[in-house]
């Protein structure tokens, strides 16, 4: 039986993407580096395509953590003709750039709801990133108590999708793998890492695209699939379920 539910932070529960696009738009916009008429739509896509490419290099250890924001500060402005003097000063428009960002945050309209429809359950995060920046989105948005444990690779030491964090989060609530579910985003990082730790894994697939690969991948790893996290009460019922 699942007693614990545990969850990915951005862009599971935290609308992470809306709040990057829009806070990047909002600080270049006050640079002046741009026409007000620019296509700020392609400038934010640009700037995620940033984002998801150093992170990943930091989660394979090519880079640090405040590496991967320097490494994105520059790639974004190189375009304009910007070069930082030092790390110190792309630092400074990543923190400005944060301001921003932060300006920005709130959940999915299904976070909230799910997460008072989970009494029955104990519920906890495992997210790639740090305490001290993770820990405010929590705390800013209101759903800090609904949670036991934070877990973040910052503290930890290990990110997803390496089975560690997610069996040291199960070893923190005192349950067994198969005792508790993962709710992610990613379908590797999150869904997949989970299943191999021997976690039920919930890929949260908002747009509801799927590739014969991922397909393949799903079924291997006994992936459960939803859309929305409205559809998680139902996803967990189901893995309950005994097999005939």
């Amino acid at each position: 039986m699942i007693s614990v539910v545990l969850f990915d932070l951005d862009d599971t529960l935290f609308a992470h993407r809306r709040a990057v696009e829009d806070g990047v738009v909002a600080h270049l916009r006050s640079t002046g580096l741009v026409d007000p008429e620019a296509d700020f739509a392609a400038e934010a896509a640009r700037w995620s395509a940033l984002e998801e490419h150093h992170y990943t290099r930091y989660l394979h250890g090519d880079l640090d953590y405040l590496g991967q924001r320097r490494a994105r500060a520059t790639d974004f402005l190189r375009p304009y003709g910007v070069e930082f003097e030092s790390d110190a000063a792309a630092e400074e428009w990543f923190e400005t750039y944060l301001r921003e960002y932060r300006a920005a945050w709130q959940l999915h309209d299904d976070a909230l709801p799910v997460l008072r429809s989970l009494s029955r359950f104990r519920l906890g995060i495992i997210t790639n990133g740090v305490t001290h920046f993770q820990q405010p989105k929590l705390d800013a948005l209101g759903i800090a108590p609904f949670f036991e444990h934070v877990i973040t690779s910052g503290d930890f030491g290990a990110v997803k999708p390496h089975p560690s964090i997610f069996l040291h989060a199960c070893e923190v609530f005192g349950v067994q793998p198969t005792q508790a579910a993962y709710v992610g985003d990613r379908l590797a990082t999150d869904a997949i890492g989970a299943a191999e730790a021997g976690l039920l894994g919930v890929w949260l697939n908002r747009d509801a695209a799927v590739t014969d690969l991922e397909n393949e991948k799903v079924a291997t790893h006994g992936i459960r699939v939803i859309s929305t996290l409205a559809a998680l009460p139902a996803c967990l019922a189901d893995a309950e379920e005994p097999l005939l």
